[in-house]
């Protein structure tokens, strides 16, 4: 192809319509049909990354492996494509603003005045282009974070119409997903909130070329050939978005929509191969006709909100479809966990999942689930903080350091198993500023994890300040805890086991940021497996 292609999708009416699916969605089905395309979020918020962000404010910090602390939709992106994001595939207003500003104090302008047109549109510009001058995609598919007529996005949507006006109308495409609301005392579906959202669209300059509609009821023909006319689109471009089961359903429905095929349509590009969703398919088979399933407890301190965990769930839907198992995913938060209550609220599960995370609220209920686990041959995977609350557990249970503690909990503790990274301690900013980023772990043969992975070196993705403190890794070790993967280079323990557990695995890394519908991570695949032998090793004890 002679030169890379975009499109944009915008939002309109609310937020949380989804526009992050259909992006991945389309991205899918075009990768499908052999394109290469990436995908990349502009957020308009003011943060410099969602890093320092609270879960409750903006859900999961997703990580790549390049180290960039991102919005969680750039995980839908990858588990669609099977293709890893970086640092230019999120950008927000934070660091737009942040990089003009320093070019200003560099005299890079020479003196003119510092203004949002031309100043600040021409960065996004820049960021927009800078994975389709790389000469690696075909397609690049740039999502708008918020809604049409916020005041926050309205740069990037002056920059989008600059773009596409000098891109031209091949080259560039506007995808606007709106709603179209069914009001019951009416009983029927209204178009105004479309039709006003696309004039907003208009009056900044810009006519959508698709409109995709979330809808909870089938758009009518009669509807559809509305919403064409009065929106300025063509009828086979009003594309209909109803709910779905599972969100990786969406690709097959907007294959049966035709949104690839007019979409390619409209920038000029062949549409001759049909999508190839083979593996995708038996991925979804697998996920819809499981032939058991198992309840695995994830326990946190953000479970009331879905989002924090996303990665975590969604490998959980991946492992399950490997295993042909439904994974019920309990959220309990550790809060409300005590000695006391314990046996009554993790008891009955088939596996523990201990969440990543950071301060003191709730530490104490996941050190007593991890204690209970232990006693009680109950499956574990600890991840980050919950590999950390493991090492704690033991060293107070089994040791018999009754004050053990991490740092970040107790800086005053007197046995810090765990404790601030080296590095860590003469930085003051908070932002960007962990150990992140894909890393190299060796593992031991002969161990869980080496049988897991089948391979001796690894790379996955942290997001952690604290560590494994080295000067009790030979108490720990001689006590029966074994240290079975290590960073290379620092010495770091990455992984650690008890050896006469049936199967209890704590890791400091982040697994849920590989796994993805094409490769699941193995790490998850063999906790739901263990998972299912527990179960199905306890039903047969209580037949």
């Amino acid at each position: 192809m002679a030169r890379t292609k975009y499109i944009f999708v915008t939002g309109g009416v609310t937020s949380s319509l989804g526009k992050g699916i259909i992006a991945a969605s389309l991205a899918k089905l075009l990768q499908a049909r052999g394109y290469k395309v990436t995908i990349q979020k502009f957020d308009p918020y003011i943060n410099v990354d969602p890093g320092t962000l609270n879960p409750y404010e903006h859900g999961e910090c997703y990580v790549t492996d390049d180290g960039a602390e991102t919005d969680l939709d750039l995980g839908h992106y990858e588990r669609f494509l099977n293709v890893p994001t970086s640092q230019a595939n999120n950008v927000t207003t934070g660091r737009i603003y942040q990089s003009v500003i320093e070019k200003e104090r560099r005299g890079e302008f020479l003196g003119k005045t510092v203004q949002v047109v031309p100043h600040i549109t021409n960065e996004i510009k820049e960021r927009i282009q800078i994975l389709g001058d790389s000469g690696e995609y075909d397609i690049v598919i740039t999502e708008i974070g918020g809604t049409v007529g916020d005041i926050e996005s309205l740069p990037y949507i002056e920059a989008v119409r600059q773009l596409r006006w000098e891109l031209g109308d091949d080259n560039g495409i506007v995808i606007h997903l709106t709603l179209v609301p069914y009001l019951s005392a009416a009983g029927e579906l209204k178009t105004k909130p479309t039709q006003h959202s696309v004039k907003t669209l208009m009056e900044s300059g810009i006519r959508a070329d698709i409109l995709v509609c979330r809808t909870e009821h089938e758009l009518s023909e009669e509807l559809r050939h509305k919403l064409a006319l009065f929106c300025n689109v063509q009828r086979e471009a009003v594309i209909q978005s109803i709910d779905a089961s599972t969100i990786y359903d969406v690709p097959n429905l907007m294959l049966q929509e035709g949104l690839d095929r007019v979409t390619l349509k409209k920038l000029g590009l062949a549409d001759d191969d049909k999508p190839d969703l083979a593996q995708w398919n038996s991925f979804l088979r697998r996920h819809k006709n499981p032939k058991s399933e198992v309840t695995i407890g994830l326990i946190g301190k953000y479970v009331e909100l879905q989002d924090s965990y996303k990665s975590i769930l969604e490998a959980f839907i991946h492992a399950g479809a490997a295993n042909e198992v439904k994974v019920n995913v309990e959220s309990v938060h550790s809060e409300y966990i005590d000695a006391k209550n314990v046996a009554k609220k993790i008891g009955h599960l088939d596996g523990v999942l201990v969440a990543p995370g950071f301060g003191e609220r709730g530490i104490e209920g996941k050190i007593e689930v991890v204690r209970y686990v232990r006693e009680h041959d109950i499956p574990f995977l600890g991840i980050c903080l919950g590999m950390q609350m493991a090492v704690i557990e033991y060293a107070r249970n089994i040791l018999g350091l009754e004050d053990a503690n991490s740092t970040e909990m107790n800086e005053h503790t007197p046995h810090p198993v765990i404790s601030l990274m080296e590095e860590q301690k003469t930085i003051t900013d908070m932002g960007g500023t962990m150990r992140l980023g894909a890393w190299k772990c060796t593992i031991e043969e002969g161990s869980k994890a080496f049988e897991i992975y089948g391979e001796k070196e690894i790379m996955e993705r942290h997001r952690h300040r604290y560590e494994f403190n080295d000067a009790y890794k030979e108490r720990l070790i001689n006590a029966g805890m074994r240290a079975t993967g290590l960073n290379p280079d620092t010495g770091l323990v990455e992984i650690i086991e008890l050896p006469d557990h049936p199967w209890f695995v704590g890791v400091q890394y982040h697994p849920e940021y590989k796994s993805t519908v094409a490769n699941p991570h193995p790490l998850f695949v063999a906790f739901v497996r263990a998972s299912l032998l527990y179960a199905e090793n306890k039903r047969a004890t209580l037949a």
